[in-house]
């Protein structure tokens, strides 16, 4: 959505829902000092906290906590901000607002007007789309710090961090400056035609331009690291039923999250946990035993190995399990082949399949040697394990990190979306258009400064230089409110 009023004053509780031990209130918008004296009935020292009570509007204390003054332009949102920090019951915090309000409207004795007219509650991400607009960060850092506090694990978190520092955005605009000194050049050559200078070869123009491409591709390869730590991977486990899919799940997760049995079809429908490998969030969902629907033995069956092939669908990574101990079995090998060949159509080669041969404890390691080589396991692509001793996990867990283009080194990586990425893949594209016309002998300089100019555009949008107002209201309003 789009904030209807981007210039009224805001308040709203900043700490999450619940009890704590502390809890703040925050308001932003310009002027607030009344409003702030009228809370504490004293006036605050900018940037320095001060203790005493928060009163009502009878002057009875609801709570003594800190009152901390932010003026602008030196505050998170660039506008004047008051933080009120007192003890974090939800009863307290939701008085505090709602004197915030009242006294927002009530007669200042200096002024002899309402210490802050038109206060409201702010919207989810108000206050971090006021930072944004009023230039204190730039969209690239205000997702950051969403991934900041939705991050599942350290290296996403400091990933964030460095993306809220800046260091992508200093990435990203150091091409775009790079690209704005190619189109000066270009543009500048197209308006005077009748210097007849040769603008490829003096300016060297094709070398600048496969520089900025190749910087480009460098940021982009970290960028699709950055959104691998993010967004994770989800890892579907399918088989036959009794394969050791649930067995796998609990030696990944390290606990006991499905029920093992040694009865076919224990399992009836997904389950999931998300782990962690290098600090790479893994979602793993167990599915329900595949066979043919007519071998289920109940409606229930049935329901659980649908909602399998609909996971299966969705995945980002199959992993495939057979049982050592009856891949010699002709039957349990047709059924294997059939539920292969399903899943290849489920997945219609957009993810890869791992085959995972289980039970490697209960065979012979030549038995183990020849099924791995077993037609439908291509190379590298078939890791032999035991999900109840561990022996296996370790490659198998390389592997996934491997399929997911993990290059096992965090430090450096700053965090990044998906929309980041299509972004400087669309600016790449552009670019390998551009390098294409400046290679022809004619030089056309027309088509190669709007392709510079595409792929300018492409890179400002994810700043937000270049920013549609739906793509704002979409982003904020994924935030939490008080943020």
């Amino acid at each position: 959505m789009a904030w209807t009023d981007k210039n009224s004053p805001i308040v709203a509780v900043a700490t999450a829902p619940g009890r704590g031990a502390v809890g703040i209130v925050r308001v932003s918008g310009r002027g607030l000092a009344p409003l702030a004296h009228a809370l504490t009935g004293r006036t605050l020292v900018p940037r320095q906290a001060s203790y005493g009570p928060l009163r009502d509007a009878q002057g009875q204390a609801i709570d003594h906590g800190l009152a901390l003054y932010f003026p602008a332009p030196h505050s998170y949102t660039g506008e004047d901000v008051l933080e009120l920090q007192a003890h974090g019951g939800p009863v307290v915090l939701q008085l505090l607002v709602a004197r915030c309000l009242e006294a927002a409207e009530a007669i200042d004795a200096a002024s002899g007007r309402p210490c802050l007219p038109g206060l409201r509650l702010a919207e989810p991400g108000e206050f971090t789309e006021r930072a944004f607009l009023n230039d204190k960060i730039d969209l690239a850092q205000a997702e950051a710090i969403a991934d900041l506090i939705d991050a599942s694990t350290e290296a996403a978190a400091r990933s964030a961090s460095r993306s809220l520092g800046g260091a992508f955005s200093n990435e990203v605009n150091a091409l775009r400056d790079r690209l704005i000194d190619l189109r000066m050049l270009v543009e500048a050559t197209l308006d005077f035609p009748e210097e007849e200078i040769d603008f490829l070869e003096k300016a060297r123009a094709r070398e600048r331009l496969d520089a900025v491409a190749a910087a480009l591709d460098a940021v982009l390869v970290q960028a699709r690291q950055g959104a691998l730590l993010r967004e994770g991977l989800q890892v579907v486990l399918a088989g036959q039923p009794n394969a050791g899919k649930s067995s796998l799940l609990n030696a990944l997760a390290g606990a006991e999250l499905a029920i093992v049995t040694p009865i076919a079809g224990t399992t009836r429908d997904k389950v999931s946990e998300t782990i962690q490998i290098e600090g790479v969030p893994l979602k793993v969902i167990d599915t329900a035993g595949l066979r043919a629907q007519h071998e289920a033995s109940d409606e229930v069956e049935r329901i659980g190995m649908a909602r399998s092939w609909e996971a299966i669908g969705q995945a980002d990574a199959v992993l495939f399990l057979h049982d050592l101990t009856r891949v010699d079995d002709a039957v349990y090998a047709q059924a294997d082949a059939d539920i292969a060949a399903r899943v290849a159509e489920a997945i219609e080669g957009r993810v890869q399949v791992v085959h995972v041969f289980n039970k490697a404890d209960a065979c012979a390691p030549e038995r183990v040697v020849q099924a791995l080589a077993m037609p439908g396991a291509p190379p590298g692509q078939a890791v032999a394990l035991s999900a109840r001793t561990g022996d296996g996990l370790s490659e198998l867990r390389r592997l996934l990190l491997d399929l997911a283009g993990w290059q096992h080194n965090p430090e450096g990586v700053f965090i990044a979306r998906q929309r980041h990425v299509q972004a400087l893949r669309q600016a790449r594209e552009h670019l390998a258009l551009a390098q294409a016309h400046a290679a022809q002998s004619d030089g056309a300089l027309d088509l190669l400064a709007e392709e510079l100019r595409l792929a300018h555009d492409a890179l400002g949008r994810i700043t937000g230089a270049f920013s549609a107002d739906d793509l704002l209201g979409e982003i904020f309003s994924r935030f939490c409110i008080g943020k």
